[in-house]
């Protein structure tokens, strides 16, 4: 299975399921469908699709790692941030990273690989997976992510994406 919506009813909770709470709670989203992208070079091919010419907005690429404790982290970064997962951890003040399993990243986050995102902590908050976004998001007016799967883009205000952390209970860490 790929992490496309084809696949969405295997996970936690679908991506239309997400969808559907998001405008339940008042949360506003512009949706993009596409093909499925895995990598920050397939979303920068087809970004010009969707983005709003002089928007402020923030592009992000996601991380789901683990430390020796065994502890997750998600990691939300802008696209083109250089990352040096040592200097990182160290930054987390974790000591080293690791990139976790595609089984741990189902079992803590409820997605498949490519499909990272923020709005993957509706389940990460559950399975103690502390959240850290790089803070460029506070400048940024909208962030662009994938509502847990990879064929499909979001593009959410910055004040509703802290409104979806606040409303379950996701304390944000910003990385400066």
């Amino acid at each position: 299975m790929d992490a496309s919506s084809a696949f969405q009813d295997s996970l936690p909770v679908s991506s239309d399921a997400l969808l559907a709470q998001l405008t339940e709670w008042g949360l506003n989203y512009r949706l993009h469908e596409h093909a499925p992208l895995r990598t920050v070079e397939d979303s920068k091919a087809v970004e010009d699709q969707f983005m709003v010419p002089g928007e402020n907005a923030l592009r992000v690429k996601n991380l789901y790692l683990r430390d020796k404790k065994k502890r997750n982290y998600l990691v939300t970064l802008e696209q083109n941030r250089e990352i040096d997962l040592k200097g990182l951890g160290a930054a987390l003040g974790v000591g080293n990273l690791s990139f976790g399993s595609p089984d741990r990243l189902m079992q803590n986050l409820g997605i498949r690989p490519g499909a990272v995102s923020p709005l993957a902590m509706i389940n990460g908050v559950n399975n103690d997976v502390r959240f850290f976004m790089d803070a460029a998001a506070q400048e940024a007016e909208v962030i662009y992510m994938h509502p847990l799967v990879n064929d499909r883009t979001v593009a959410m205000t910055q004040a509703d994406v802290m409104a979806f952390c606040e409303r379950i209970g996701c304390e944000v860490t910003w990385l400066p």
